[in-house]
């Protein structure tokens, strides 16, 4: 497959699932209290927003940082791209779900969470392995020297850990696994995930 076609492909996926989130931004309406009290009641769906709106955003833009550095793709890549794409799609449901339940307390409150951290999760694993199949096939323009690959990994995982810890706390407190999470974007928000050798590479096939 040629790469702009999945680039391509990929990017309307992104865009659908960052629109759907806005979706569930709502209020009851006249006959429910005032506007002001409907606003500050559903401030776990602008929470949820900002957060999975980011994080998408986030993948999006280290998608294209991978795909601009691939000499080629081969069919194995393609699967773990729809993978990756799979749980991006499923975002807005998680979002939506976890705002539902956040308020609520008890045991729905905590499943909730988890499943919202849950799909961050294998989202970033995916991605994960997307960055490894093509590093370990030589399917970059430039390869990585070891010191860099190893950098790049660090970068690409870490986030891995913060999601499973994440996702035990989100059963003991749910509001410090929605911390956690935004602290995951933040992070990958200031943090260059790929290593300066993947941004050249791809600076080098653009030119």
């Amino acid at each position: 497959m040629d790469r702009s076609r999945l680039e391509t492909f990929s990017d309307g996926v992104f865009a659908v699932a960052i629109t759907l989130l806005a979706l569930d931004l709502s209020v009851a309406g006249p006959g429910h209290g005032s506007l002001g009290h409907q606003l500050a009641r559903q401030w776990p769906s602008y929470v949820a927003y900002a957060i999975s709106f980011f994080t998408i955003g986030i993948i999006w833009v280290n998608h294209h940082g991978v795909f601009q550095a691939l000499a080629r793709v081969d069919r194995v890549l393609v699967f773990l791209n729809l993978g990756l794409l799979f749980f991006v799609v499923a975002i807005p449901f998680a979002t939506s779900t976890m705002a539902s339940y956040l308020n609520s307390g008890g045991a729905d409150a905590h499943l909730a969470m988890a499943v919202y951290v849950s799909v961050f999760e294998l989202m970033s694993i995916t991605f994960s392995a997307i960055f490894l199949w093509s590093m370990r096939r030589g399917m970059l323009h430039s390869p990585l020297a070891p010191a860099d690959a190893r950098r790049a990994i660090v970068r690409f995982t870490i986030g891995n850990l913060a999601y499973i810890a994440a996702i035990g706390i989100a059963f003991a407190s749910p509001y410090t696994a929605l911390v956690i999470t935004g602290l995951v974007a933040v992070y990958y928000m200031a943090e260059r995930t790929a290593a300066p050798e993947l941004e050249q590479a791809g600076r080098r096939a653009d030119s």
